[in-house]
C-alpha cells in the first residue's frame, strides 16, 4: 500500500487538518520536476538556480508543516495530562467513599473504566499521530532527494524533524504505560489481562474468529439451499394465482436482509483498500460488528425469511403443520365451541408438560429481570 493511502485510512477524522499534508508536498515535488528547464537546451547554472529556488519554496512549506504538528502535539499532551490528573482524582474520590453509597459507588466505577478506556484510545491516536508524521517527512524528503538528486532533504530531516518535540517527545508512551498500569491495578485487581481486554484497541485488520466463519458459511449454504428448493416449490406445485399479496410482504423483509448482507461486502472493500471505516464513522474500535460478523448476522436472517415462506408453501408436512396450529386455536378458543376428542387429547398432553412450560417461563424472566446486562464492576 502507498504511503498516501495508509496516511488517508488512519488518520484521526477530527485532526485532519493537522497531520502532514503529504499529497500537496508530492505534489510540489512533481511540478518541479516536470517545470525544471532540459539541460538539453539551458546551462547548468540556470537549472541549479531554478532547484535552489525550489528548495527554498519546498523547505519553507516543510517548516511550516512541521511548526503546525509540533504545536497540535504540545496542546494535545498537554490537554493529555490534564485528563490524567482528572481521572486520577475521580479514582481517588470513589476509592475513599467506597465505604457509604455502594451502589452509588459502583456506577461510578463503570463510568471511570469507560472513561480510562477513552483515554487510553485518545494517547493511542496521538501516539499513531507522532508515527504518521514523522514517517511523512522520512518518505517525502527521501522522495525529494531521490527526484532532485541531492542530499538536502536527508539533511533537513537530520536537523529539523529528528530534534523536533513531536518525535523525540516520549510522555505519550509514558502516560500510555501508566494508564494501563493504574488500570490494572486499581480497577481490575491486578489482573492485567482482563485490563488490557478493556483497554486494547484491536487493529483494523484484525483477524476474524474461525467459528465466525463457519457459521457465516454454513447459514448461506443453507440458505441457497431454501431458495432452491423455494424456486422449485414455485413452479411445480400448484398455488393460487393470486401472489402479488405474498410478494410483498416477504419482498421489504428481504430487500433489508439483503442491504445488510451489502453492507458486510461494502465493509469488507473498506478494509481491504485500507478505509479506517471504524475512525470515519466513529465507530467503538473496540466493540464493533466486522465484515464477516455482519454477513452472519445476514445469512443467519435470510434463513429465517427462507424457513417463514417455506412454512407457507404446501411442502415439509403442510397439512400436518396446519391440523396442530387448528387444534391449537381451539384448545385457546374452547369456551366458546364444542370440544372434540383431538382438542381434548392435545389439550391433556399439553397439561402433562406443565412443568417444562414452567421451566421455560423462568427462563424467560430469569434473563428478563435478574440478569445484569450492563458490565458489573470488577
Amino acid at each position: 500500500m502507498k504511503f498516501a493511502e495508509h496516511l488517508g485510512a488512519h488518520i484521526t477524522p477530527e485532526w485532519r487538518k493537522q497531520y502532514i499534508q503529504y499529497e500537496a508536498m508530492k505534489e510540489l515535488l512533481y511540478e518541479a520536476q516536470e517545470q525544471a528547464p532540459s539541460a538539453e537546451v539551458t546551462d547548468q547554472s540556470t537549472i541549479q538556480r531554478f532547484f535552489a529556488r525550489f528548495d527554498e519554496k519546498f523547505f519553507q512549506f516543510c517548516d511550516k508543516e512541521l511548526a503546525k504538528i509540533n504545536t497540535f502535539f504540545l496542546e494535545k499532551l498537554s490537554e493529555a495530562n490534564r485528563l490524567r490528573n482528572r481521572r486520577r482524582q475521580s479514582m481517588y474520590g470513589i476509592f475513599k467513599d467506597k465505604e457509604s453509597k455502594e451502589a452509588h459507588n459502583t456506577r461510578k466505577l463503570h463510568d471511570l473504566k469507560l472513561a480510562f478506556s477513552e483515554f487510553y484510545l485518545s494517547l493511542i491516536l496521538l501516539q499513531n499521530y507522532q508515527t504518521l508524521n514523522f514517517t511523512g517527512f522520512r518518505k517525502i524528503l527521501k522522495k525529494h532527494d531521490k527526484l532532485m538528486q541531492t542530499n538536502h532533504g536527508a539533511e533537513w530531516r537530520l536537523a529539523q524533524v529528528e530534534p523536533a518535540p513531536f518525535y523525540t517527545n516520549k510522555e505519550v508512551d509514558h502516560l500510555i504505560k501508566d494508564v494501563e498500569q493504574c488500570v490494572t491495578s486499581e480497577l481490575e485487581g491486578g489482573d492485567r489481562s482482563k485490563a488490557m481486554k478493556r483497554l486494547r484497541v484491536p487493529p483494523l485488520g484484525d483477524q476474524q474468529h474461525p467459528w465466525t466463519n463457519f457459521k457465516t458459511g454454513f447459514c448461506l449454504g443453507m440458505f441457497l439451499v431454501m431458495v432452491v428448493v423455494i424456486i422449485l416449490s414455485a413452479n411445480f406445485l400448484r398455488h393460487s394465482s393470486d401472489w402479488q399479496p405474498a410478494l410483498r410482504m416477504y419482498r421489504g423483509m428481504f430487500l433489508v436482509i439483503f442491504d445488510l448482507f451489502l453492507l458486510g461486502v461494502n465493509t469488507y472493500g473498506w478494509r481491504s483498500s485500507g478505509v479506517n471505516h471504524v475512525l470515519i464513522f466513529e465507530i467503538d474500535p473496540r466493540n464493533h460488528l466486522s465484515h464477516t460478523e455482519l454477513m452472519e448476522l445476514a445469512s443467519f436472517l435470510a434463513v429465517l425469511w427462507a424457513g417463514s415462506v417455506l412454512s407457507y408453501l404446501y411442502i415439509f408436512y403442510y397439512r400436518a403443520r396446519m391440523w396442530l396450529l387448528r387444534i391449537l386455536f381451539r384448545i385457546f378458543t374452547a369456551p366458546f365451541h364444542h370440544v372434540g376428542f383431538a382438542d381434548f387429547w392435545l389439550a391433556d398432553q399439553l397439561n402433562s408438560l406443565v412443568s417444562v412450560m414452567l421451566d421455560f417461563e423462568y427462563l424467560v424472566c430469569y434473563y428478563a429481570f435478574e440478569v445484569d446486562w450492563l458490565p458489573g464492576p470488577a
